[in-house]
């Protein structure tokens, strides 16, 4: 079995092929269950399988918020590949820097579909984890000429404009930033929204990943209701985020506004934008299937090697 560290995951893993392979993975056969979770102490396992016919994969997550007052990560997470006919497991590594390039990898996968082909500016919101790989995922599948970067401590922004380089840009007025954008990406721990409709214009395209919780959100109502509503998957955009579960709950929209997820979209179910004016929303709340993808990825890359 494969011990894959970091450095190994960041060598084997580039935005462009692990687009088409989520690409390719979403359009195939795979099953993926809820996730699991299970709560002990003051802390939370959560189990994310899913698999293929050859392969199987698990991604456990520990959330440990009490961590943080000894100066630990509050999230640790491990992720182990099997061969799904035998149950050999074949690799197992960190699973943080895995979800972190799926995530960016995902939202620029749905943006291919969704973002207006000649969208020439980006704006990022968010200076965390997922933000860093924001970039070059999106610069993967549009070629942006400008790509702004928003974060509410400037210094965070500054520190990762100098590690992304150019063209990354950082801005400081966010209002003028959304209203300037084609595309706007946002990874962000926000609580209330701070993406307002009243910004919007006909064209955009909104690309949400952080406020995972179902009482946060990055997006206010106006901005749902302005545009046409894409998830990576129903079950989990609608009840789990706070993004669509808060206009849901208080009947702002309905589950039938949502048009398609990522699936119906790579396998040509759904043609993805409609028109150069239309607004389109996706949000990701993060599939189990895009972790086994990356990982499998990975491995393939390593064990070849």
């Amino acid at each position: 079995m494969l011990h894959i560290s970091d450095n190994d995951i960041q060598r084997a893993l580039n935005c462009p092929d692990l687009i088409q392979t989520l690409r390719a993975t979403f359009s195939g056969d795979f099953t993926m269950p809820l996730r699991h979770h299970h709560f002990y102490n003051d802390n939370t396992l959560i189990l994310m399988p899913s698999w293929t016919h050859e392969y199987m994969g698990i991604k456990q997550v520990i959330v440990a918020p009490a961590n943080k007052e000894a100066g630990l990560p509050s999230i640790h997470a491990l992720y182990t590949l099997l061969n799904a006919r035998t149950g050999e497991p074949l690799a197992i590594m960190n699973a943080s820097l895995l979800t972190s390039v799926r995530t960016a990898c995902t939202s620029a996968l749905a943006a291919d579909y969704l973002a207006h082909h000649e969208a020439a500016t980006l704006l990022i919101v968010g200076t965390g984890k997922v933000a860093r790989y924001m970039a070059p995922a999106h610069a993967s599948v549009r070629k942006y000429r400008k790509i702004m970067l928003w974060g509410r401590n400037e210094a965070k922004a500054h520190e990762l404009q100098a590690l992304l380089g150019d063209p990354v840009e950082v801005v400081t007025n966010l209002e003028e930033a959304v209203r300037e954008a084609d595309v706007i990406s946002c990874s962000t721990m926000a609580e209330t929204p701070i993406i307002k409709g009243a910004w919007l214009r006909e064209g955009q395209h909104l690309d949400m990943v952080g406020s995972y919780k179902p009482n946060t959100r990055e997006a206010d109502d106006e901005a749902i209701m302005k545009s046409s509503i894409f998830v990576d998957s129903r079950a989990g955009a609608l009840h789990e985020c706070g993004e669509l579960a808060i206009p849901l709950k208080n009947n702002i929209i309905e589950a039938a506004d949502v048009e398609a997820d990522i699936v119906e979209l790579c396998s040509g179910k759904h043609p993805g934008r409609k028109d150069a004016r239309e607004i389109t929303f996706f949000k990701s709340a993060g599939l189990a299937i895009e972790d086994l993808a990356a990982a499998l990825l990975v491995y393939r890359q390593l064990h070849q090697a």
